[in-house]
């Protein structure tokens, strides 16, 4: 592991909700103790109804940008963590990260309904995602 603060990279393909959501909430949750990092296999732009349901809970990812995961590939990443099928695929190979873990989480993006539907559906991947890393933090004490 690293000798400072662990670092964690969430990856999806887009870098616009689920690994946004997940980098938003490790800071949230873990504070200055791990640095959270997020990319995409193939960026675009932070989805607005993922930066309204993060504010929901009061946590700001208004001013995250997506990236592309080759700016971390020379990275020393104690953890990489990807949140879709297709970002496990698709994701480089770290050769410099410690551990690798899949937390597979369905992409709310594309569902439709009225905007109440797809506000809730946003919602949904930001609570599961929460407890997810609610949990990993309770297995990895990292102190």
């Amino acid at each position: 592991m690293n000798a400072k603060r662990p670092r964690v990279l969430f990856v999806c393909t887009g870098n616009a909700v689920r690994s946004q959501m997940a980098e938003g909430w490790l800071r949230h949750l873990a504070g200055d103790g791990i640095e959270a990092l997020s990319g995409g296999t193939r960026p675009w732009e932070v989805h607005p109804l993922a930066i309204e349901a993060m504010a929901e809970s009061g946590v700001d990812i208004l001013r995250h940008t997506a990236k592309h995961v080759s700016l971390f590939a020379s990275a020393p990443l104690d953890y990489v963590i990807t949140l879709c099928d297709g970002a496990k695929e698709e994701c480089p190979l770290f050769t410099r990260a410690a551990r690798r873990l899949h937390w597979p989480v369905h992409d709310p993006s594309n569902d439709g309904g009225t905007p109440e539907e797809r506000l809730d559906a946003f919602r949904t991947a930001r609570n599961e995602i929460r407890g997810l890393i609610v949990a990993w933090l309770a297995e990895n004490p990292f102190e």
